[in-house]
């Protein structure tokens, strides 16, 4: 199975390294190069894309600012010759992070990483399309069943309140429980309305409609206060701005 990737990067020969690399793994399909953030973002709009290559430092909009905008991000390898930049690539959740100049043997290695991942998405979504029938309804569901330990546990979306990273592990506060799970934030952002839920941190997904204020880029939940990082700040305030909350 073929995974189609692209490559973002303000250097010619950067890119040109990737294609070359690209062209020798049989399973990536390169779409194409990009030597800015904007025109990817016009690409992504028209075209299914699996992976992204992508380079931190551009001029007028950087590959970090590219990320926090994309709604439903693909995979994504960063790119870089900083590598004080490893605990951001921890914070967007990135697949990899590769410090130039890049060797070929850690290319295939983090893009090796990525098709293991890519494999076992489509799987899960093949036995999900086969085991599900098809609704009729354009109403979106408002629970969903997650996995606790032995436990398969409905929540009811309405009911969460936040969601906390624990290292390995994420605790979903609701208004009765705690439930942890073993569900990345990736994949807990899928199974949420980015229009009511929204990561304000690294550590937090916060329910808009569960703030009690926000003061000095802290948010007040219940008992909790949340912190909103410079990472998510653009993308969590543009959705309050949409909610006319702000």
């Amino acid at each position: 199975m073929k995974m189609n990737c692209i490559a973002v990067d303000d250097e010619v020969l950067a890119l040109k390294k990737i294609q070359r690399f690209a062209e020798k793994i049989d399973y990536l399909n390169l779409l194409g190069t990009f030597d800015n953030a904007l025109s990817t973002f016009s690409f992504l709009r028209e075209h299914k894309v699996d992976l992204i290559f992508l380079d931190i430092q551009m001029d007028e909009f950087t590959g970090i600012q590219l990320l926090e905008t994309i709604k439903d991000p693909p995979y994504v390898i960063l790119t870089t010759a900083y590598n004080e930049y490893a605990l951001k690539a921890y914070e967007l959740d990135v697949v990899d992070y590769l410090l130039k100049p890049i060797p070929f043997e850690r290319f295939v290695k983090a893009v090796e990483k990525v098709y293991a991942r890519f494999l076992k998405d489509q799987n899960h979504k093949q036995v999900a399309q086969v085991a599900s029938p098809q609704s009729t309804s354009t109403e979106p569901a408002d629970y969903t069943f997650i996995k606790s330990g032995n436990k398969t546990i409905k929540v009811y979306f309405n009911k969460i309140l936040y969601i906390e990273g624990q290292r390995d592990y994420l605790q979903i506060h609701t208004e009765d429980s705690k439930i942890m799970t073993l569900l990345n934030f990736k994949k807990m952002q899928e199974l949420l309305d980015p229009s009511k839920f929204a990561r304000v941190h690294k550590s937090y997904i916060i329910a808009v409609d569960k703030i009690e204020y926000i003061e000095n880029n802290a948010i007040k939940i219940r008992d909790k206060l949340i912190p909103v990082s410079s990472t998510y700040k653009v993308a969590f305030y543009n959705l309050l701005n949409q909610k006319n909350i702000l």
